[in-house]
Formats: structure tokens, C-alpha cells, sequence
């Protein structure tokens, strides 16, 4: 049976589930492969942390250029993360023409042109399911399963940070810093969670799958990032009232002649299959013009679920150094006809805000005007019962209009003396 070598780059949590995975079931794999997959290196600059897992000593070092540089190894792992030596590693790989498989969102996000590009250039493969949705196979879907679709839109539950924090927010009622500070406890987010909670890793997700569906690269500079932080449990509340769940959303869609890129708290409703994922699980929901909806749904992060996507790259590197069929499946290829991003500015939606507004007679016709003369249709409106002369929420749904228009509507609102603190708003897709 034909053998290769792996040199594997990072031995931390999803590279220890690597070479467990491995040697787990590795003659599984080979017997499915016809190709027996062997770690020959490991670089890390730990190399006395116990992993759980039994490793030959004589194969580890802290030298990663000489695991890349070594004979033996015909396929590179990148597991260290960042986007600086992780960068260099990757490149001095591709450019010996050796395959990579990584994990890396932010290296490929924000040097995803350049590193496609050395790998076309060298004809080396470059794999990185790991990258979106954990074990969720989305990648391959883009690539391969769904080849024969116009992607109309990409819907992604993409953190699961965020959405342990706003499930457990809805179910329990608990405010949002109580719910980080036990999320950071149980390890689903790290002791500074600014990438996760403000919106950054699933915008590295979003650009990814963005580039993939529409042929074009897409910068991290050039689309709206909204996070999580300092959400209110009262907006989780109304919008479930009225029949909506906050999500952290990745939307990707075309419209007319361009392509919407955004990551925000969303509202969606709640018996739509996104609004039931719940806790650390992802989901994303692919909608092509054949195929109609897909959904993808797992664990979207943690040692066995990342490593398990890593090990199906590896299989598939496998069979096509086996095959002498490298760049099978090209990284990244430009297409389609949408080659430019939609401004935010020009993006329409329905909108969800929260107003703290003065109860006395005429406020909610002051509202209405401002509203009316931005282009700005009311969809509902939901007040409490109150005392007059008091600061009440004042909930509102619109339909859909232009985001410019409404952010100009929202700052005269709030330059209202009767409103008594800041407005609150959320986007809402109806995901038909």
C-alpha cells in the first residue's frame, strides 16, 4: 500500500486530535483510501506539554522549516495559527511544491490572494475545510458538491461562541457579561474574546465561503462587522415575542449585479431550521439555483470536530499525490459575472430597533414623520402599558428599507430630547 508522509506544524489541541484521530483510525482510512497516511514530523515549540496521546519522541523538534524541508515529507500541516510565521511556513511549503492542509480562517482571509496564487503557480494542492464550520464539510460543498449551482446565498451560524452566549441568554435570562465570563470558564471562549464576540472570526469565515461562491477576493476592510457585545437579554425577549431569535449571522448573497457581504446580530424567525441551532453547534445554509436549499449542520469548533475535517483534507491530498492529480480541485478559481461588493449603504433590509421614548401624546407621531420622510415604512409597533411622563420601550419593526436612509432616520431620532438613551437596532432576514 502506498504510504505518505505528513509533517505536521502546531501540536496543540487540534493538532494532538490530529495525530489521535490518526492513530485512531488509521487503518480505517486506509483501507477506504487505498493510501496509508503517516506523520513523520511534528513542530512546535512546546515539546513537554502532555497531549493525552503517545508520540515518538526522535520525530518532534521546534524547527518547522526542517519538518517543511524534509524528504520524508510529501504534505505539510499548518496548525499555528496567526497570520505571520503561519504565512511563511505556508509559503516556503507551497513554493516546494509540497500540499498544504490548514485550518487557518485568518490567514486565508486576509492573505488569501497571494497564497492561491503560489499555489497555482506551483501546481500544489491547498486544503482548508478546517477553516469554516469545524467538521462541517461547507468548503468541499462549495468546491465540489455544489459546482453546478449560481450560489443565490449563504446564510452561516459561524461562531460558537456567540451563539452559547445568546442561547443561553434567551433560555436563561442571563446578562451578557455573567454568560461570557461562564462561556470563558467552560472553554468555549477564550480569556480575551474580542475576535469572537465583536464579529471578526465569523468575518473571516463570511470572506472565505464569499470568495468561493462568487469567484472574487474579498477583503475583511471592505464588509460590515457588528458583534455581540453588551447585547441586551429585554431585545433577545421582544424579538421572541415577536417570533424572532438574535443570531450572530454570516450573509452572503447576491443582489442585481453585485454581492452583499455582513456579519451582525440578525433576527431571524424562530421556526426556520437556523433559528433552532442552539449552544456551540454551526449551520450554515447554502441556497443554489439547481439545488434549492442545503443545510449543513456540527460542532463548529474543538479538537475532534477540526480534526476531523483536517484528516479528510489529508485523504484527499493523499489520493491525488497517489494519482498524480494534483490540483484536482483548485483552492480558489475566478468566475461568475458578480465581481464587486455591494456598499452597506445601498443594502436594504427590515429593521428591528428599540426606542426609549417620552410617553406623551404626539411622540409617536414625531417618530412616524421621521420615519415617513427617510422612505421608511412601519411594519408593527409593540409598547408596554405605562405611566405618562416616563421613558418607555418603544419596539418597532420596519419593512424593508435602505440602510443609509435608515441610518440617517435613527441618528435624528436620537437627537430627540424625548428620547431618553441611545436606540437600539438589529437587522432582520426573514430567511423565506
Amino acid at each position: 500500500m502506498n504510504q505518505i508522509g505528513i509533517g505536521l506544524l502546531g501540536f496543540g489541541t487540534v493538532g494532538a486530535g490530529v495525530v489521535e484521530g490518526l492513530q485512531k483510525n488509521g487503518s480505517l482510512i486506509a483501507r477506504r483510501i487505498g493510501v496509508e497516511l503517516v506523520i513523520k514530523r511534528i513542530a512546535d515549540l512546546d515539546l513537554e506539554s502532555d497531549r493525552g496521546i503517545e508520540v515518538d519522541r526522535s520525530i518532534m523538534t521546534t524547527d518547522a522549516v526542517s519538518v517543511i524541508e524534509d524528504p520524508a515529507v510529501q504534505v505539510v500541516i499548518e496548525l499555528i495559527g496567526g497570520t505571520t510565521v503561519a504565512k511563511d511556513l505556508t509559503l516556503r511549503a507551497l513554493r516546494l511544491k509540497k500540499p498544504v492542509v490548514t485550518a487557518n480562517k485568518a490567514l486565508l482571509a486576509e492573505h488569501g490572494d497571494e497564497i492561491f496564487s503560489l499555489a497555482e503557480e506551483n501546481q500544489a494542492d491547498l486544503y482548508y475545510e478546517a477553516s469554516v464550520g469545524g467538521g462541517i464539510p461547507i468548503i468541499r460543498s462549495l468546491r465540489e458538491g455544489l459546482v453546478g449551482n449560481h450560489i443565490e446565498s449563504i446564510y452561516g451560524i459561524l461562531n460558537g461562541t456567540c451563539n452559547y452566549i445568546l442561547t443561553r441568554m434567551e433560555r436563561d435570562g442571563i446578562p451578557f457579561d455573567d454568560v461570557l465570563k461562564e462561556a470563558q470558564e467552560a472553554g468555549y471562549a477564550e480569556a480575551e474574546p474580542g475576535l469572537d464576540i465583536d464579529g471578526i472570526d465569523t468575518a473571516h469565515k463570511a470572506v472565505i465561503l464569499a470568495a468561493l461562491a462568487y469567484g472574487f477576493p474579498v477583503a475583511m476592510s471592505d464588509i460590515c462587522i457588528e458583534g455581540i457585545r453588551g447585547i441586551d437579554p429585554m431585545d433577545i425577549n421582544y424579538a421572541k415575542e415577536l417570533g424572532y431569535r438574535i443570531k450572530q449571522l454570516a450573509v452572503i448573497k447576491h443582489v442585481s449585479d453585485a454581492v452583499e457581504v455582513r456579519v451582525h446580530p440578525t433576527l431571524i424567525p424562530i421556526n426556520h431550521m437556523l433559528g433552532s441551532v442552539s449552544g456551540v453547534f454551526n449551520a450554515v445554509m447554502a441556497n443554489g439555483d439547481i439545488v434549492g436549499e442545503t443545510l449543513y449542520y456540527g460542532r463548529g469548533a474543538g479538537r475532534e470536530p477540526t480534526a476531523s475535517a483536517v484528516i479528510s483534507d489529508l485523504a484527499d491530498v493523499a489520493r491525488n499525490l497517489v494519482f498524480e492529480s494534483e490540483s484536482r480541485v483548485p483552492p480558489f478559481v475566478a468566475h461568475e459575472h458578480y465581481g464587486k461588493l455591494r456598499s452597506m449603504g445601498d443594502v436594504e433590509a427590515r429593521y428591528y430597533f428599540r426606542l426609549s421614548l417620552l410617553d406623551e401624546p404626539g411622540m409617536m407621531a414625531r417618530v412616524a414623520d421621521i420615519l415617513g420622510r427617510h422612505k421608511i415604512s412601519i411594519a408593527s409597533i409593540v409598547q408596554k402599558e405605562s405611566k405618562s411622563g416616563e421613558h418607555v420601550p418603544v419596539i418597532i419593526l420596519t419593512h424593508e428599507a435602505v440602510e443609509s436612509n435608515f441610518q440617517s432616520a435613527l441618528e435624528e431620532m436620537d437627537a430627540l430630547k424625548e428620547v431618553g438613551a441611545k436606540t437600539v437596532r438589529y437587522r432582520i432576514e426573514d430567511l423565506a
